[in-house]
C-alpha cells in the first residue's frame, strides 16, 4: 500500500497539513492573491501600452501565477517559458542552473520575467543578467512574492505581489519536493 504523503492534519476545511514530513498552515488565500495579480496586470497593461513585450515565465513554481496574470494582460504580448532550478528541498542552493527553453530572440525587446518567489535574490539577478546579455532592451520582473533575504540585498521587482518573511511557503504552484504545487493558497511551514 503506498504511502500518502499528502494528508490533512484534521478536516479539509482545516487550515494545517502535512506533506511529507512538515505540517503546513495557511498563509495567502487565493482571493488575495487573484486581487493582487489584477492590480499588477492593470499597471503593467498601462505601462507597456503600446509596446509588445515579451513575457518570460520561469517554470516549475510560476506556471500558476503566470496563467493568472496572463489571462488579465489586454495588451498584444507574447509568452516563452524557460526553466531554471535552483532549490533543494527547502532552501534555494544559490546556483543557477542552465537556462533552459529560450529559443525565442530577444534582442532588442521588452521582457518581463515572471518569477514565483525571489527567496535570495541570487538567482533572479543571474536571470536578468544573462537576459541583459542576449540585448533586451528592457527587463523588468513581476514576483508572486519576495522573501526577506532578497530585500536585504536590494532586490526590487517591478511588479511584486507579496513580501513575506523568510518562511518556506508552497502552493499556487510553489513545491516542497513536488507536492503542493497544486494548492489554491499559498502555505507556510507551521512550526
Amino acid at each position: 500500500m503506498p504511502i500518502n504523503k499528502f494528508a490533512y492534519i484534521c478536516s479539509p476545511v482545516c487550515i494545517v497539513m502535512k506533506i511529507k514530513d512538515l505540517k503546513f498552515k495557511k498563509y495567502i488565500k487565493e482571493a488575495s492573491i487573484l486581487e493582487k495579480i489584477a492590480e499588477l496586470a492593470e499597471q503593467i497593461n498601462k505601462d507597456y501600452k503600446g509596446k509588445d513585450p515579451i513575457f518570460l515565465p520561469i517554470l516549475n513554481g510560476s506556471f500558476l501565477f503566470a496563467a493568472d496574470l496572463m489571462r488579465e494582460i489586454k495588451i498584444p504580448c507574447r509568452v516563452s517559458f524557460v526553466k531554471i532550478a535552483s532549490y533543494e528541498g527547502t532552501s534555494s542552493t544559490g546556483t543557477l542552473k542552465t537556462l533552459i527553453g529560450m529559443q525565442e530572440s530577444i534582442f532588442n525587446k521588452d521582457l518581463i520575467i515572471i518569477e514565483d518567489i525571489i527567496d535570495t535574490g541570487t538567482t533572479i539577478e543571474q536571470v536578468v543578467n544573462e537576459m541583459k546579455e542576449r540585448g533586451a532592451k528592457t527587463v523588468e520582473v513581476v514576483s508572486l512574492l519576495r522573501k526577506e533575504k532578497a530585500k536585504e540585498k536590494n532586490i526590487i521587482p517591478k511588479y511584486l505581489c507579496f513580501d513575506i518573511p523568510d518562511a518556506f511557503v508552497l502552493g499556487y504552484g510553489l513545491d516542497y519536493d513536488g507536492y503542493g504545487r497544486n494548492l489554491r493558497d499559498i502555505y507556510q511551514v507551521a512550526e
